[in-house]
């Protein structure tokens, strides 16, 4: 496919939906190769070293501190199936250039939606309006930053065709419809993108980014006796075409089947104030929401978090540590840079029990005098980047699930989530469970479902009083929320106990 770069972005711009029928272009193009170097990435955005520096000399021209230019090229496949039939798929195409610039803690912003040199210098001057004095900006020597190499990929999503991913979808259907006679429908969506990033700022840092990103997910919906449930599954990794497999589909098909039929025999708990046991995985939701946003050092900087004043100081027991996590191998939430240039890590945020460290991006580091910490993420070239989570989760503890369950004598155990959301200043939350099971003496007894768990972030924190050692994170479709962007998330629990929460159910 020997077309130029911006022409490719002209024409491969094109949506399907409600038909099979793929454009020639998308469906015949066998990806763009893209040398994994600076000098490949920028030929692939059709930039110079001296064009980029000419622009970030414009930006800086009024007297910023700092200036960075964050290059974006994803495409992005969409397919869907309804009614037994794969019926819609979509390809999308996202290129252009976010402009940044800091004066103190103020950010100017302006983005291009393709890389001539007039529409950059354009944006520049844009963002370059947040300061007020006149300055020139001596350009340092280009230093290359090699991204880390988190994401191990077999086959790229830009060399598979739509007939190619067509099979499993079908089969997944196939095999949940098998798998049991209530069964009534099934909707199955596939996604797929790859982005391709490229990153330069006033520091002379260059760096670059090829980021895959898939799911594949189906709700099934079953009937009993005039009754109807519903419930979703669904994975999701940093990976190429390999994640499509036979034990994927297979994985999914038994989770659809196990989790919607145990519905029919739940009911809703009791409301009131009771212990709860979370289960490993996807009770990371509890991190996530009650915990992790309220860790982001924006809300920090700015005292809205209730943790503004705890660094330092013992939040939780001793065996409790809270881990934010760029590093997990073909994660959800994995970066090899951040949309800031910094290589992410493992940042220890509660450490025994202590707060240890905030969520940062490059204005938080430098206004607590600390490193970045690799969090600084945008949903694309078209908003600034924030200090969001990456994969949150705690590590192992003391003790053991069943030695948890045993300890409750009336309580919840929780084990299916579907979303949250956190009040950052008090710290309040809520978020709703989908399934779990009534502790009575020690023991799981009668199935719940469509619950409300409500509490306050850094009491739970405090109030959890037992930890298992089977930590497990969750690799469904969690995407953050936050400022009108998202970006893709993971988090992980071990088998947790926590003291009190209310719990929203029926009247006694």
């Amino acid at each position: 496919m020997n077309l130029k770069r911006r022409e490719f972005i002209r024409l491969g711009g094109i949506t399907v939906a409600g038909s099979m029928v793929i454009p020639t272009l998308i469906n015949s193009c066998k990806g763009i190769p893209v040398s994994d170097s600076a000098a490949g990435y920028m030929d692939h955005f059709e930039v110079t070293p001296d064009q980029l520096q000419k622009v970030l000399a414009i930006a800086l021209e009024k007297g910023a501190d700092y200036a960075d230019l964050y290059f974006e090229h994803t495409v992005s496949n969409a397919t869907s199936l309804q009614d037994k039939k794969v019926n819609s798929a979509y390809s999308d195409i996202t290129f252009g250039v976010g402009i940044r610039v800091l004066k103190g803690d103020q950010t100017g912003f302006a983005y291009a939606e393709n890389t001539s040199m007039e529409s950059m210098v354009r944006a520049a001057r844009t963002a370059a309006n947040i300061a007020e004095s006149s300055s020139s900006w001596n350009s340092p020597a280009l230093n290359e930053l090699v991204p880390s190499a988190y994401y191990n990929i077999s086959t790229a999503w830009e060399n598979v065709q739509i007939k190619d991913k067509i099979p499993f979808i079908t089969s997944l259907n196939d095999k949940i419809f098998a798998g049991d006679n209530r069964v009534t429908k099934v909707n199955i969506s596939h996604s797929d993108s790859t982005s391709y990033i490229l990153f330069f700022n006033s520091e002379g840092m260059l760096s670059w980014d090829y980021r895959p990103l898939t799911y594949l997910a189906a709700r099934t919906i079953m009937e009993e006796n005039g009754r109807i449930e519903n419930s979703m599954v669904s994975q999701s990794f940093r990976k190429g075409f390999e994640f499509m497999s036979n034990e994927l589909v297979d994985t999914l098909a038994a989770d659809a089947i196990n989790k919607t039929s145990r519905l029919f025999k739940a009911e809703k708990p009791k409301a009131g104030e009771m212990e709860v046991v979370m289960t490993a995985g996807s009770s990371g939701i509890l991190l996530h929401e009650a915990m992790g946003h309220s860790f982001e050092a924006d809300f920090n900087r700015k005292n809205t978090s209730i943790f503004s004043d705890k660094m330092g100081k013992k939040i939780g027991e001793s065996f409790v540590t809270v881990v934010d996590d760029g590093t997990l191998t073909n994660d959800r939430g994995a970066l090899n840079i951040d949309d800031e240039g910094v290589k992410t890590e493992k940042t220890i945020l509660v450490n025994n029990g202590v707060l240890t460290s905030y969520i940062h991006d490059r204005i938080s580091a430098k206004y607590y005098n600390v490193k970045p910490t690799g969090n600084g993420r945008r949903q694309d070239f078209r908003n600034v980047p924030l200090p969001r989570m990456r994969s949150t989760y705690m590590e192992n503890g003391p003790h053991k699930r069943d030695e948890i369950i045993a300890s409750v004598k009336n309580g919840i155990y929780v084990e299916d989530f579907s979303n949250g959301q956190v009040n950052i200043g008090p710290g309040d939350f809520t978020f709703f469970v989908k399934f779990g099971y009534i502790i009575e003496n020690g023991k799981l007894t009668k199935p719940i479902k469509d619950i409300n768990i409500i509490g306050n972030g850094p009491q739970a924190l405090a109030d959890i009083t037992m930890v298992a050692d089977d930590q497990k994170i969750d690799y469904g479709t969690w995407t953050c929320g936050k400022d009108g962007q998202g970006v893709p998330v993971s988090m992980g629990l071990p088998t947790v106990k926590i003291r009190k929460l209310t719990v929203g159910g029926i009247n006694s």
